[in-house]
């Protein structure tokens, strides 16, 4: 066997350990999440759906779950947006103070989640937010909003800029031109956008935990259960939030994926 074939074969079985380290507390949650037995152990007691159905049952959970994707949904839309704005600010326009202007809109991820929740309380607080469901939203667009941003330019990255040119040339207006040029250009990159924002606020737990009050969410309520009796409802909780967190993410990645695609094909 020639060294190529070694060094291939070793890459691949390293590989494959890494990811069965990563991947090995979600995989075990998933599978005792049908185990019939309450306390997780081996052999296995056998495949069963009751902790789905004393979940689907639960109303504390149905309520974390419907806030969970109010919140999801509502901080998509506006970070996408938000993010498109800045993204298109930073491509569009020179200025100065441009690189303090992407530093601090790149920020926030930057900061320790801990801080920014007791940052968010403290602010929302004085302005009559904690405790709502808005106030989530607020705090989980302030995180979500840079991922959105990134893609965003990394898609108007390969935008010529004498398209737009063109476009005023020909007589659209400013608005027209990003209505009707910019934005469908861009579009699976916002698409993707709206995905990822969502799985990011779909999955934080600190900044709800401290604004949500009696609003938790889904992530928030999960805590709660685990300061009591550990459930092995928090198994069938774990895997319906893997299986809604990893279809948002790999519907974004399929749309960049499609997205990187056409662009080399576009290429001369």
């Amino acid at each position: 066997m020639s060294r190529a074939l070694l060094r291939r074969a070793a890459l691949l079985v390293w590989t494959f350990l890494v990811f069965t380290f990563i991947f090995a507390p979600i995989i075990s949650t998933i599978v005792f999440s049908f185990n019939a037995d309450r306390f997780p152990s081996l052999p296995w007691g056998g495949f069963s759906l009751q902790w789905y159905e004393a979940v689907f049952a639960d109303a504390s959970v149905q309520r974390g779950l419907v806030n969970s994707l109010i919140v999801a949904g509502a901080t998509s839309v506006i970070a996408t947006f938000l993010g498109f704005a800045a993204a298109y600010v930073d491509y569009r326009y020179r200025f100065f103070g441009k690189a303090a202007y992407t530093a601090i809109v790149a920020l926030p991820p930057t900061v320790p989640v801990v801080i920014l929740g007791v940052a968010m309380l403290t602010f929302e607080g004085r302005i009559g937010l904690s405790g709502t469901l808005t106030g989530v939203t607020v705090g989980h667009v302030v995180l979500a909003a840079p991922f959105a941003m990134a893609l965003v330019r990394m898609r108007l990255a390969d935008l010529d800029p004498d398209i737009e040119r063109a476009a005023w040339n020909l007589g659209a207006t400013p608005w027209s031109t990003i209505t009707g040029v910019v934005i469908p250009f861009c579009l699976p990159a916002i698409l993707a956008s709206i995905f990822l924002t969502a799985a990011v606020s779909f999955d934080e737990f600190m900044i709800a935990w401290f604004v949500s009050g009696v609003n938790e969410t889904l992530p928030v309520r999960v805590l709660a259960m685990l300061q009591g009796q550990v459930s092995p409802r928090i198994n069938a909780i774990g895997a319906l939030v893997f299986a809604v967190s990893m279809t948002l993410v790999v519907a974004a990645q399929i749309l960049l994926g499609r997205n990187g695609r056409r662009s080399k094909e576009t290429q001369p």
